[in-house]
């Protein structure tokens, strides 16, 4: 292997990158991102939007710490997505974690408010997760 070329000198290195820029700027994937950021903060601050932070506090810090990832990989698509499309699909992920949190928790009580919440922020996150998911896909079909 010392005769390899290292991955920062491989020649493909700049047309791989020039792809997924262009993919990060479809409307499709702008549109994935902003879904993400927005799906992140509602999930992260619904608690205390919808008053059910003192009343199930597990659920309330999970929400919080869960919200706040989403957000924070939302912003890391729009600004790197060549760099961040490999980890997309924790996005989804984060979201199916979302719906089930508020029933598998233990100490939440489970009001109209935590199980719309949780359902609704963890469906924003599916489908903004495979959102930018797509770009990437369609990316990789095309070549």
């Amino acid at each position: 292997m010392s005769g390899s070329t290292p991955i920062a000198g491989h020649p493909d290195l700049t047309e791989m990158r020039l792809r997924y820029e262009r993919a990060s700027e479809t409307p499709t994937a702008q549109v994935a991102n902003g879904f993400t950021v927005l799906g992140g903060l509602f999930v992260a601050l619904s608690p205390w939007i919808t008053g059910f932070a003192a009343l199930t506090p597990s659920l309330a810090l999970n929400n919080l710490i869960t919200g706040l990832t989403a957000t924070v990989l939302g912003l890391a698509f729009a600004a790197a997505y060549h760099r961040t499309h490999g980890i997309a699909w924790t996005c989804p992920v984060l979201g199916v974690w979302t719906i089930v949190a508020v029933f598998v928790l233990s100490g939440t009580a489970i009001t109209l408010s935590t199980v719309l919440c949780n359902v609704i922020g963890g469906a924003v996150l599916i489908l903004a997760g495979l959102g930018v998911m797509a770009p990437a896909m369609v990316s990789r079909a095309t070549t």
